[in-house]
């Protein structure tokens, strides 16, 4: 196959954008007008190229920053490339997709955590917590949790939007996971109540971290019976 280059793949982009999607998208903190289900298509297509993907990612386009993180290899990345990617990627999907499809699949993702969690810059500390919040639910051996529910407690009430949701999430994760920590983690969320009256369409489970924790225990009692 013939290398594709940066610029067909702009043009490409260029012809799927729509002012419909970029309107709703940018209330959402995320400047492109490109329907997602049709870039994940685009990305099939084009299938595996880290090289183009790297080039991508230069042009500074959230549209192909996105298509970028669904065409690399997350575990080629190197450790300080990972740190400045997220840095740059300030917008919300380009961040939670970063986060999810790359760091969580490339071995710098712990040595990340631990240095992220603790960055004075909030939308970076939400990268950390969204990285622990997949170890309690995935590894949480030799995780602190109490301790993690102290710093919850503590500061979650006056984060910044991004980190107080990436705070929140790990609450409830917390709650889902640990039996012995449910309790103190829904009397958290109802003593802090962030997120209690965050508009939740019909079918979904509220954000709420008490009604999003007894909710998930609720199905996998359900699964279990």
């Amino acid at each position: 196959m013939a290398e594709t280059t940066v610029a067909e793949v702009m043009a490409e982009l260029a012809a799927l954008e729509d002012p419909k999607a970029r309107a709703v998208n940018e209330r959402h903190g995320d400047d492109h007008g490109v329907n997602l289900g049709k870039l994940r298509a685009l990305a099939k297509r084009l299938k595996t190229q880290q090289d183009l993907a790297c080039r991508l990612w230069k042009t500074g386009d959230t549209a192909a920053r996105l298509l970028a993180l669904l065409i690399c290899r997350p575990r080629a990345f190197g450790r300080d490339e990972l740190d400045r990617m997220l840095r740059e990627g300030r917008t919300p999907k380009v961040h939670d997709w970063l986060v999810n499809y790359v760091v969580k699949k490339n071995p710098h993702a712990e040595e990340l955590r631990l240095a992220w969690s603790a960055d004075p810059d909030p939308v970076v500390a939400s990268a950390g917590w969204a990285l622990t919040t997949e170890r309690v639910a995935k590894r949480p051996e030799g995780l602190d949790l109490a301790r993690l529910l102290d710093v919850i407690e503590a500061q979650m009430k006056d984060a910044p939007d991004r980190l107080q949701w990436a705070m929140n999430h790990c609450l409830a994760q917390i709650g889902i996971s640990d039996a012995a920590l449910r309790a103190r983690a829904i009397d958290i969320g109802e003593r802090l109540e962030v997120l209690k009256d965050y508009p939740t369409p019909p079918g979904c489970t509220s954000p709420f971290a008490p009604v999003w924790i007894t909710e998930m225990v609720r199905r996998q009692h359900a699964g279990q019976a």
